[in-house]
């Protein structure tokens, strides 16, 4: 069997001004990397504002399992299977981090015959948006810390400092360092910290901005300390946006590709869902609305996080209104929900789908929340059983959801034709239903709590006292209009990693929060969740290789 790099290596790409001509944008519209990438200019993004909006269509997915669910393989297959039916569709992905490529997860470029191309430049340093987003946020802190320096006319409370540096790589050791040791000259001693560059505020910015001007004026709010009277400091005080904007004046524009099909893809933006709001660009995504009468995007992890932060923080902000929710899962992974150890998977077992298909109820129950059509996408193995697959579809239809099998892996977007028919059959002709979890009226806590039982099922919310004492603070500020950006484990519907399934009346734990001003949404930490994760003993990187012709290998 072939790996993901070996079928993408293989691949015979199309030139990307010749992809850009098959959905009407020339040459002199596109800002080229290379022979296989380009970069929307910002005159065709603005003549896109008078086309209409096509349908949007969300792919999100259960928890995430070690057996694996396949959602940006499956978003990748989809777009080709609608091109495989005759209509014109547009994907929206978010770029994938070099943390999570070196580490564990590997990269999110989909696999097998539903990739995007090409995969080992989109996997690494693509365009170079992150790296200008790691810029960005690295000369703010490095502003901050020179203003102090230099006679700190802000009266800048060292002790209150909330502005972290950032780094695109899994660095425990950089989660708590110290600062300015060394002379005089070197600055002032005080802890600081690290973040990974998809969780800073930056990228949230450049996710949810709208174009240069909200860029900047987001950048502006960003509230990077607190003066000695409690007070917020902004970025804006510190004069740092014009330069922060500099930096960013590419890295806002949208990055076209293309499928190993040949359809075209926008990816732009990467933040992670568990903890940071998890979703592509707004630019990418209203862009992909109006060049195309489908677009698909996709949200990060679980439905529980990405698709929740999607309706509630990205959708809520821009203005979106989605159509219909495309629901991964795999036969595997609902049993190991229902208790089958992943070695022993391949193995029919009726009974523990059954068990385990609670966690996809719950998914599907919470997506209804939000008044909107869910289809689920069953991800094939060989191992599915036939009896298997016909209990699966019978529990979906129960809970009112459209039902499809996918097997894009193996045949690309012919294995997506029956999904995106159905797909196709919801959303024709009809207006979106979709509305918001909770209203921005509620209060910080009560927000959090709406989340925490509707979605989650937690019995309570229980609140650190560092946790209490900052959305005070915030609520006093006037900030308690924004939504929350929960910062949750991905594995479970809870805080707990362990418990599968369709656990319930648990406590959620609030362990701190903090406010993404220029984002506007606050961020919550739950349980163990940290912002800048750790490598596993045996990353990934391990396995990466370039050979003598220069050529990568063992990128997935």
């Amino acid at each position: 069997m072939k790996t993901d790099i070996e079928i993408a290596r293989e691949a015979v790409l199309k030139p990307i001004k010749d992809v850009a001509a098959s959905v009407g944008i020339s040459e002199d519209d596109l800002e080229l990397y290379g022979k296989y990438k380009a970069k929307l200019s910002d005159s065709y993004l603005k003549s896109l504002e008078s086309r209409k909006n096509g349908k949007l269509i969300l792919v999100t997915a259960i928890n995430p399992t070690p057996a694996g669910e396949g959602k940006t393989t499956t978003s990748v297959g989809l777009v080709d299977g609608f091109k495989r039916t005759g209509r014109k569709a547009m994907l929206a992905l978010r770029e994938p981090s070099l943390g999570p490529c070196f580490g564990v997860k590997g990269g999110a470029a989909g696999g097998g015959y539903a990739q995007v191309v090409p995969m080992d430049e989109i996997n690494l340093h693509f365009t170079g948006d992150f790296h200008a987003i790691t810029s960005a946020n690295n000369l703010l802190a490095a502003i901050l810390d020179n203003h102090i320096q230099q006679g700190n006319e802000l009266n800048i409370d060292s002790r209150q400092i909330t502005w972290k540096r950032c780094l695109d790589m899994n660095d425990r050791v950089l989660r708590n360092v110290v600062v300015g040791l060394g002379s005089k000259t070197d600055g002032f001693v005080r802890e600081d910290h690290f973040c990974i560059t998809v969780a800073s505020e930056i990228m949230a910015i450049l996710c949810l901005a709208s174009d240069m001007k909200d860029l900047k004026e987001r950048l502006s709010r960003i509230i990077v300390a607190y003066n000695y009277a409690g007070e917020p400091v902004t970025a804006g005080q510190l004069n740092a946006v014009g330069a922060m904007a500099a930096l960013l004046k590419d890295a806002i524009k949208p990055n076209l590709v293309q499928t190993l099909e040949h359809s075209p893809v926008l990816i732009h933006g990467g933040p992670f869902a568990n903890i940071a709001h998890g979703c592509n660009s707004v630019i990418a995504t209203k862009a992909a609305l109006k060049m195309a009468d489908y677009c698909i995007t996709e949200a990060g992890f679980g439905a529980d996080l990405g698709a929740e932060k999607f309706f509630d923080i990205k959708c809520r902000k821009a203005g979106l209104k989605p159509d219909c929710v495309v629901l991964v899962a795999t036969v595997r992974a609902l049993k190991y929900n229902g208790g089958v150890a992943k070695e022993d998977l391949k193995t029919p077992d009726v009974e523990a789908l059954k068990k385990g298909a609670c966690n996809l109820l719950r998914h599907i129950e919470n997506i209804q929340k939000y008044n909107l059509p869910v289809v689920v996408a069953i991800n094939s193995f060989v191992s599915d059983s036939k009896e298997e697959l016909d209990t699966l579809e019978a529990i979906v239809r129960e809970a009112g959801a459209e039902y499809s099998i996918s097997d894009v892996w193996a045949k690309g977007g012919e294995g997506a034709m029956d999904l995106a028919d159905k797909i196709a059959a919801i959303v024709d002709g009809r207006e979106s239903q979709f509305k918001v979890l909770y209203e921005d009226t509620l209060g910080i806590k009560e927000k959090i709590e709406s989340i925490a039982t509707n979605i989650y099922g937690a019995g309570k919310v229980v609140y650190s006292s560092k946790a209490g004492t900052v959305i005070d603070n915030l609520t006093k500020l006037g900030f308690s209009d924004l939504p929350v950006c929960m910062a949750k484990t991905q594995y479970s519907l809870s805080d707990n990693p362990k418990l599968l399934g369709s656990p319930k009346g648990f406590d959620l734990e609030i362990r701190d929060v903090y406010i993404s001003n220029g984002a506007g949404f606050i961020v919550v930490l739950t349980g163990d969740i940290m912002t800048m994760p750790g490598l596993p003993k045996k990353p990934a990187a391990f396995s990466i290789d370039v050979d003598d012709d220069g050529n990568i290998t063992g990128l997935f």
